[in-house]
């Protein structure tokens, strides 16, 4: 090919060329190895309970990045969009305020704001239990492990607030759900911080969450709070008294599985009781937001696709892959969710989803549509004169009902998730509350009523809320002293106590 001096010549310096660009290509590959390693080397010591995400983004500072971005999402009124879910949560806190869930950075702040935790004051407690404060930050476990002393149970002590409601705790629970909520400070390792998941887990599988896989970890970190739950004051020992927060998974994880446990809870084992429903007067449960059992039962669970691969995919810069922790809908980034295994265009994907949500959105509006009315037509029949043992049955089927349709909206993705399941239960929902308004015309026929029950005026929130009895004027002043007087104390010994920790 290349001959005399000259072709040695280029032979030669052929040779160089090449040499010369593998040298660049492995060096650009040493760097970016050499350059992983260190990225992912903590820089700062993060110490046992280090809470504060600004401090691990000094260690971590490309997935801090992606994490501010959940930053600045607007607040979104469901009972001003839909007043009829007002109706449906009549005497219960959320028929005083019900938004849409917005980022985790955002838990602390939406948490002190809502209507649904008052406006304590030093004289008067909140309505809520310090449970409430579980899912929202990192502190939370800090807190237990500083409980658990002279043979206490740390979790049951904080359920009890130490001893108060749930601004005992304020200034306690101040940093929201963030870094050190999933992984281990030293390792970086997937890591189950919240107990009522550990108990859970046991009690649905039999196995210790510890055997867990590292692709289920990426799953049940997220199980921590995106789960149905309830509290529970009637367990043994020290959690006796306690509102004791439970996952009702004795018997699975289905909507009937986790209603044939809470039928047995209760003082007496004849039910859990969350409220007694302003209007019909019937014991109600109250569904949380179940998004990890209806992501077990649905198509993308089932072949083990984990939370974080739709809803934190990775990111890269330089030689380092990363999670995002923008947890944000996978619609936002299809190119690097849905697209990684499906190949359809993305107007193609998007509108596939769309599809199952206008689907279920018609059921779930019949589905509401009928239990308002269930619940007035069993108030019309109390007014007519009907007695307990008359409605026990009709209270029995909105009760089943409701939860169907509670545990379907409640967890916002679950036509997604589990959209055959979530048809079939709203399917159930509107045929249960279908056999309520039946045997109610009976009743009411039965006591001289045979007309036609009319609905008042249900237009909007403030007319619902008017209506269940609320004085909405006094309660927003009490959010709004609350927020002007206690909480900035809160902050105060807050930032108090981190200054101490950089000492």
């Amino acid at each position: 090919m290349f001959k005399g001096k000259s072709g040695s010549w280029i032979l030669f310096i052929f040779t160089l060329v090449i040499v010369f660009f593998m040298g660049l290509l492995a060096n650009s590959i040493m760097e970016r190895r050499t350059e992983a390693v260190i990225m992912k080397k903590a820089v700062v010591d993060l110490g046992n309970w280090e809470t504060r995400n600004e401090v691990w983004g000094e260690a971590y500072p490309e997935e801090y990045e992606t994490y501010l971005k959940m930053e600045g999402g607007e607040i979104e009124d469901i009972l001003e969009e839909n007043p009829y879910v007002a109706v449906l949560f009549a005497g219960y806190g959320f028929s005083k305020e019900y938004n849409k869930p917005r980022g985790h950075i955002h838990a602390i702040e939406d948490v002190r704001n809502i209507l649904r935790t008052g406006g304590p004051t030093e004289e008067k407690g909140s309505p809520m239990p310090a449970t409430c404060w579980t899912c929202k930050s990192p502190d939370v476990p800090r807190m237990m492990e500083e409980f658990a002393v002279d043979g206490k149970d740390g979790v049951a002590e904080f359920y009890r607030g130490n001893g108060g409601q749930w601004e005992k705790l304020g200034s306690q629970i101040i940093n929201p759900i963030g870094c050190g909520d999933c992984h281990d400070p030293e390792t970086m390792a997937l890591t189950i911080t919240r107990p009522a998941l550990k108990e859970g887990y046991k009690a649905l599988t039999g196995k210790d969450i510890s055997e867990a896989t590292h692709q289920e970890m990426r799953s049940l970190v997220c199980a921590q709070c995106h789960v149905e739950y309830y509290f529970d004051k009637h367990l043994d020992g020290q959690k006796k008294g306690s509102p004791y927060l439970v996952f009702p998974w004795k018997y699975g994880i289905t909507a009937d599985d986790m209603q044939k446990h809470l039928d047995e809870r209760g003082a007496d084992g004849t039910g859990h009781k969350d409220w007694i429903h302003a209007i019909s007067k019937t014991r109600m449960y109250k569904a949380q937001h179940p998004g990890w059992e209806f992501w077990q039962q649905g198509p993308h669970g089932m072949q083990g696709v984990s939370c974080a691969d739709c809803h934190m995919p990775y990111e890269s810069r330089g030689g380092m892959k990363y999670s995002s922790h923008h947890v944000t809908s996978p619609l936002d980034y299809i190119d690097k969710t849905c697209q990684v295994c499906h190949r359809q265009p993305e107007e193609e994907l998007r509108k596939a989803v769309k599809d199952r949500q206008a689907s279920i959105k018609k059921l779930t509006a019949r589905a509401e549509e009928l239990l308002v009315r269930a619940h007035f037509e069993t108030k019309a029949a109390m007014d007519e004169g009907a007695t307990n043992a008359e409605l026990e049955n009709i209270r029995t089927l909105i009760r089943e009902s409701q939860w169907r349709w509670d545990i379907s909206v409640a967890s916002h993705g679950a036509s997604f998730h589990a959209p055959l399941q979530v048809s079939n239960l709203l399917a159930d929902c509107i045929d249960k509350a279908g056999k309520a308004r039946l045997e109610l015309s009976k009743v009411l026929a039965i006591h001289g009523f045979t007309g036609e029950v009319e609905l008042p005026d249900l237009s909007t929130k403030a007319k619902v809320q008017k209506l269940i009895g609320f004085n909405m004027d006094k309660l927003n002043q009490e959010k709004a002293d609350f927020l002007k007087n206690m909480a900035p104390k809160w902050d105060e010994e807050a930032k108090k106590r981190h200054e101490s920790w950089d000492k």
